[in-house]
Formats: C-alpha cells, structure tokens, sequence
C-alpha cells in the first residue's frame, strides 16, 4: 500500500518502499533510489528496423483537421503511413492498404510489430523507465499504487515466461476472467508480448455467461483471480469458474490464478490451478515476439444492447497505430501526462485507453476500481483528478448522472483544486444537454460527447483537439469526423438524406486502421451484419443526421427509433427532452405497442433525490416538454416512476429487453446487460 504524502499544485510526493515520486507538468517520475530496470535480454530475433520507421510521427498542428480529413478520404495510404511512424516496427510493411474483398481491408500489409513492445520496451529504451506507467487507486479496498514503466515490464515480461512455460504460444487463446486492478493489464499485455490472442472478460460475470466465451474462444490458459470487489461486497471468481468449466467440454490445461492480498485463501486444485505469485517468482523474462499486422490481438464479445453476443477480432498493427495517433490528434494529450479514462477494462474503452493507448504514447494511465459514488461519495472522481494531476478524463453519461443525483451542486467536489484539469470526454451513450451543460458549469472545462463502438476500437466522431477543433462545439452533437471515417446519413432506401434529416448512419469504405477484421468464427455474421444492407458501407446501426457545419447527431440505436403512427421519433430524442425536466435524473424511452398508432413512447424514469412534487404534476410536466421539444407527433403520455434504470456494464440501456419487458413479452438479459448500479 501507497500512502500519500503532502502534496501542492504541481507537485505531489508518496513514499513507498524507499523509494519517491515527483509529478509536475511534465508527469510521475522516479527521482530517487529507483529500482533496477529489467536486463533486457537478447532475442532470437531482435527488433530491428529501418531508421525510417523508428522516428515518432509529429504531432498534428492545430487547424489542420480540415487537411488531415480531406487527406483520410484523397490519400488514406499516405496519412496512415505517415502516422505508422509513431510506432516501431520490427519489420517494415510492404503496402500501407490492400483491399481483400468488397468489405474488407489490409493494414501495413508485411509488416511485423509487436505491440506490448511498442507500449513498455521503447518508452524504457528512449530513458522512461522510471516515469510512472499505471496509477492503481481502489477505494473499494483503501489501496494506491504507482507502478513505473520498468515495473510493468518487469512483471509482464515474467508473466509472458510463465505462459510459455505451461504452453501457451503465438495465436493461443488465453482468457482473462479478472477484476480491475494492475494484474489483468500484466496479463493483457503479457498475452500481447508473446503473440497470444487475450480475451478479457467483465469480472463477475455469471457462469453460464463466462462458459460460452470459454467455450467459443477454447483458450490453452485461464487467468483469473482470487476475488474482485464490489462495494459492500466480494466476488469470488473460481468458484464461478469452476462452475463454468463443468458446464462445457472444452477444458483449458491450466488456470492461473492470482490471489488477492489480505482477503483470504482459496484452495487450489493440484494438476490444473497454478499460483499466480510461484509460476512468476521462478519465471523467464521473455522478450516482445514480432507479429504480422494483422495478427489478432484479442477477442472481445459485445452484444451492444440488443441480442447474443459477438466477438470483436481486433487487428495488432492498425489499432497501435491508430490508438496512438488518437492520444494526441483526438484527445490533444502529450507524452507523459496523466490520463484517466474511468470505465472498465472489460469494455472497449478500457482496452483501447485505459491499457494500449496511453501506454503506447508514453503517458500516466489511471487504473480506478471503484464507483463515481459510493466509494466512498460523489466526490471520489473529483478526489482522482486531484490527487494525480489528471489533465484530462473519459467517462460515461451515466456516471456524470449519478454523481449528480447524489450531489446536484457538487459540494463534495468543489473541495478538490482541479487546476490541472482540462478537458473531459463523454462517450459510451448518448448524452442530453442538461447533463452536458452541468459537467461544463461543475468541473468548468470544455465537455466533449464523442462516438464510437466496440467494433471501430476508437472514435467515429470527435472534436479533435491535436487537430484543432473547436472546444465549444453545438450542444447536443458527437463532434465532427474523425479522418479515416467518411460518415453518410441514408434513408432505408440507401439514399442520402437532407440536412438536419434523421437516417441510418453509415461508413463509407474502406475502414480506417484498428477497426475490426471480422467476428470470432462467425464470418457469415459479419457479412450479414455489417455489409449486406448497405453495399459499399459499414452499418453502425446508429441513427442520426448532420447539420450544416459537419457536426454529427447521434439519436438511438436504429431499433431504438420509434414507430407512431408512421411517424419516426427517436427515443434518445424524447429522452433529451425529458431530461431537461430538473426533477428528472435519469430514463429510457421505449416503444409500447398500441392497437391505433402501432407504437407509442413509453418512459421510465428516474427522480433526483430530495424532490417534493406530486407524481400527476410532474407527469404533466414532463409530457408538456417533449410536446415542446418533439411535437404532438410524438403522442407522448405514459411515464412510469422507477428507482433505477437497468443498464449494461458499460451504461448503456438495455432496450430490447426493456421493450420486451413493457410490452409482456419473454426477454433475455444478456451477459452484458446484467443490471449494474453506479
């Protein structure tokens, strides 16, 4: 545990086993009696590479995202070679794009990487060995750690031995059942340094969930831990494993487990269960394993908020490159600053920027297992940003939501000195512009919603601050394009739609790097899914439009939109509207089925704490706004009161199965849409 010490505006010291760490503007550093960086041992087959693919791609200058744009769409072979030489390459590709079917395309095609590398050994190589890589803060069990780059590389190095130890070599599964803490980052990047394809899946997951993937990955190795740690309560993940490992044929040969300090023993089965802290203490360091391109790095199973789960192939060398030109282009950081994105390491944000992006671009990532309220109150994410000097945050809607309910004048937060703080960034769902406009009012920074998805790994749509966007956008849009996606609105007859009109948002092809190269052994879903309806486009099954400046909109999921009466409105939409109601804190909109009108708008919703009005007044009110905002069309009139909206582990709604719940339908509620409180 890591006590800190006394600490002042740009510099803040904590003492851990002799040794001191300084932050100032420049980020976390080692100052004295740092430990020994790890040998680094000589490889079979070093990391060699031209000089012309060593040097770090210059960070974009502001005012050139019209340029970089019109560059993505004339010439994407040139500006993604360009940004590839952020990234170190063992062996220099031989064509920057290839084009393998309709819907398909190659990044760096021959060109050999390995991204674990990339993200510790090169920052250690250029004399970052000792500036601080993770920062792991958990409320939930009162400790802090600051673990240096060295440190990370020490451990994933032996951690990467132990692997190869028991087996596991280059394009094996390996599974991650864990919680968040610095272990299921050492494993993810471990898996990385030897060319093995991880699969992370949420902690706590129930074990019929956790033996599907099990069974479709069919991994050589399971990691997990002892216990993870929910407020008020322990998880206990291998009894749930073992649980699920009975409930199908496909046995892993080994489970490696690692056991969480000060909270108790757990029995390990001799033959199959390995100790996490033995395997390593007696382990080899490995070196970084070079593979090519398009090497699956992971596997991630998403079902969104509707239907059964899919697994996102993600690609090694286009997300390095594009998760490292993002940091600076997108989220306008620098090197060695601090960067905090409080999600989970289970969804996409947590892979592409709690884990690969910050480290890839050199910079201080904090690792926060807790919630924004009830660890221990509505101040713990303003504690966070204060106590480590973290210039900018990624979170949820739902988060910003939930401290606000708890504390709608922040009182708590406003005890905390932010002036490091500079940007936040909101993504995940859609956010109203009431909650926008009190992030911008409370933490008095620019409040930036953006967009993406679990299949693209980085974002659609931004304000891109390295390419000088601008910080005050529109309220109520995702930002304008990112370079690499050539966004279009369709109507269902795959024509474009006016201005300002709503339609299926689509992606032009090709995909830029990073995004995803098909479904886990599910090629004709892929197909199906994502090309069939739209030829020539990635559907994101988003609907939404564009104004007149290029900014996007993005309304609902296209199931999300509502039918009345051949009407189509938006349920994000009506949402919005009855959000700026101030007695509102939160709600869904679903679609109930109606004899007349098809369907009509049906709202459940959420009340902020210590709100004095009778339930018929304020259902007057409410309906009074969305006719305000929406129209009659909407014929919106039924509301129904509730404590809490059920929602997916990453804060989306779950609205299929809501949809099927209100209409008296059966539902299921996937794995990821269990019901998590924030």
């Amino acid at each position: 545990m890591i006590i800190p010490g006394k600490r002042t505006l740009l510099q803040k010291i904590v003492h851990c086993s002799s040794r001191v760490y300084r932050v100032s503007t420049g980020g976390f550093w080692c100052v004295t009696q740092p430990r020994k960086a790890l040998p680094l041992v000589p490889q079979t087959r070093p990391l060699r590479i031209a000089s012309a693919y060593v040097s770090h791609a210059a960070a974009p200058a502001a005012g050139d995202y019209g340029r970089v744009f019109k560059r993505s769409v004339d010439e994407p072979d040139q500006l993604w070679a360009e940004a590839a030489q952020g990234i170190t390459w063992h062996k220099p590709w031989t064509k920057t794009m290839e084009r393998k079917e309709p819907f398909s395309t190659s990044w760096f095609v021959g060109g050999e990487l390995n991204i674990c590398y990339n993200a510790l050994d090169r920052h250690i190589e250029n004399g970052q060995g000792d500036q601080i890589a993770i920062i792991y803060d958990s409320p939930v069990t009162n400790m802090k750690e600051f673990i240096t780059y060295n440190e990370v590389l020490e451990q994933v190095s032996k951690l990467a031995g132990v692997m190869l130890s028991h087996g596991v070599k280059k394009g094996d599964c390996v599974v991650i059942y864990m919680p968040m803490i610095p272990q299921t980052m050492y494993t993810m990047l471990a898996c990385a340094r030897i060319g093995a394809i991880h699969s992370l899946i949420f902690g706590g997951f129930a074990s019929k969930e956790l033996s599907s993937r099990i069974d479709h990955t069919k991994p050589k190795l399971v990691v997990t831990s002892t216990f993870g740690i929910e407020p008020g309560r322990k998880v206990e993940y291998v009894p749930l494993l073992e649980k699920a490992l009975e409930m199908i044929n496909h046995q892993p040969e080994r489970v490696l487990i690692y056991s969480r300090p000060n909270m108790g023993a757990v029995p390990l089965k001799p033959g199959r269960h390995l100790d996490w802290n033995e395997e390593v203490a007696k382990a080899k360091p490995c070196d970084a394993i070079p593979v090519h391109s398009d090497h699956p790095l992971y596997i991630l199973y998403t079902s969104g908020t509707t239907g059964t789960p899919k697994g996102i192939v993600r690609p090694t060398g286009g997300y390095a490159v594009m998760l490292n030109w993002t940091m600076s282009a997108i989220y306008g950081l620098k090197s060695k600053e601090v960067w905090w994105a409080a999600s989970d390491l289970g969804w996409v944000v947590g892979h592409s920027y709690i884990c690969y992006g910050p480290l890839l671009h050199g910079n201080t990532t904090v690792l926060y297992e807790g919630k924004p309220v009830g660890t221990p109150d509505a101040g713990a994410f303003f504690r966070v940003l204060s106590e480590y000097g973290v210039v900018a945050l990624f979170t949820a809607p739902t988060a910003i939501r939930a401290i606000r309910q708890q504390d709608p004048e922040a009182v708590l937060g406003k005890q905390y000195n932010l002036t490091r703080f500079r940007t936040l960034f909101v993504a995940g769902e859609r956010c109203d512009v009431d909650t926008l406009e009190w992030c911008k009012k409370i933490f008095k920074v620019p409040v930036l919603d953006h967009w993406w998805q679990t299949e693209t790994g980085s974002p659609i749509t931004a304000s891109c601050i390295g390419l000088g966007n601008s910080l005050t956008p529109p309220p109520g849009q995702t930002g304008k394009l990112v370079p690499g996606y050539n966004v279009v609105i369709l109507d269902d007859n795959k024509q474009p739609v006016k201005v300002k009109t709503l339609g299926n948002i689509v992606v032009k092809l090709p995909l830029p790097p990073g995004a995803f190269l098909g479904l886990w052994k599910n090629e004709e879903l892929y197909k199906e899914l994502y090309f069939q309806k739209f030829p020539g486009y990635y559907d994101t099954m988003d609907a939404g439009y564009m104004d007149e400046e290029g900014y996007l909109y993005v309304m609902s999921r296209v199931d999300d939109v509502i039918n009345v009466a051949g009407h189509r409105i938006s349920a994000g939409a009506i949402e919005e509207a009855i959000l700026s109601h101030m007695a509102v804190a939160d709600c869904a909109v679903v679609g109930q089925e109606d004899r007349l009108k098809g369907h009509v708008p049906l709202a459940l919703c959420v009340l902020r704490n210590g709100i004095d009005i009778e339930e018929e007044q304020l259902l007057e009110e409410i309906v009074a706004r969305v006719r305000e905002d929406i129209g009659p069309v909407a014929a919106f009139r039924k509301v129904v009161f509730v404590k809490q909206i059920p929602k997916t582990r990453s804060g989306k709604i779950p609205r299929s199965a809501l949809a099927s719940l209100v209409n008296g339908k059966p539902y299921k509620v996937t794995a990821n849409n269990r019901i998590y409180s924030y």
